[in-house]
């Protein structure tokens, strides 16, 4: 499989599902082949409990952390689309991070520290906000999300290779939006 597409957004009317909808005719027009994983549609339990851990003792992991872990596995890259709330990820997505990116899969720990377990995979990573460029740029959030975002797809030896983001989403013009999704699928583009 070329690519998993990661997707965090519960509304199928949202701009995050017109990236998402913009990415898949692009790959398909590529010739590309990919699966997505909409992580609200398939109910995707964000919530550790202590059976994850019990799993991960013993070396396993539970049957819906494996199942995405095996996807992940097959993937050249991964393109994850989601929100950012509250200067973060959708819990949803937080979640499948915990669970899925977990140890003895992502990573693990050797004498000399830790060590990524998913290197020569690679990450494009959309993301929309509802604050300005401007406004971003003065609070310097767009590098503080770079480094906790793409620094745990890092942390695990994934190379990201675009990190965009796309302000005040719900605010702008539609001929804006239109604009937006142009990038988006000009990234894709240039990667596929």
């Amino acid at each position: 499989m070329d690519y998993l597409i990661i997707y965090a957004h519960p509304n199928p009317k949202s701009f995050n599902h017109a990236i998402k909808e913009t990415i898949e005719n692009k790959l398909k027009e590529k010739g590309k082949s990919f699966e997505i994983r909409d992580l609200y549609a398939l109910g995707f339990d964000p919530v550790m409990r202590p059976d994850d851990f019990i799993a991960i003792q013993q070396g396993t992991h539970l049957p819906d952390v494996k199942k995405e872990q095996e996807l992940i596995s097959k993937a050249k890259r991964l393109i994850v689309i989601h929100p950012i709330w509250w200067y973060s990820m959708p819990a949803i997505l937080k979640g499948y991070i915990d669970r899925v990116f977990s140890y003895g899969f992502a990573y693990t720990q050797t004498e000399e520290g830790i060590k990524p377990l998913l290197i020569g995979k690679e990450v494009i990573v959309f993301n929309t906000m509802g604050e300005t460029k401007e406004q971003c740029e003065s609070s310097s959030i767009c590098p503080c999300l770079k480094k906790t975002i793409g620094g745990t797809f890092e942390f695990c030896g994934i190379r990201v290779l675009e990190h965009k983001f796309f302000f005040a989403v719900p605010y702008v013009r539609d001929e804006d939006r239109k604009q937006m999704l142009q990038e988006v699928e000009n990234i894709i583009e240039k990667m596929a």
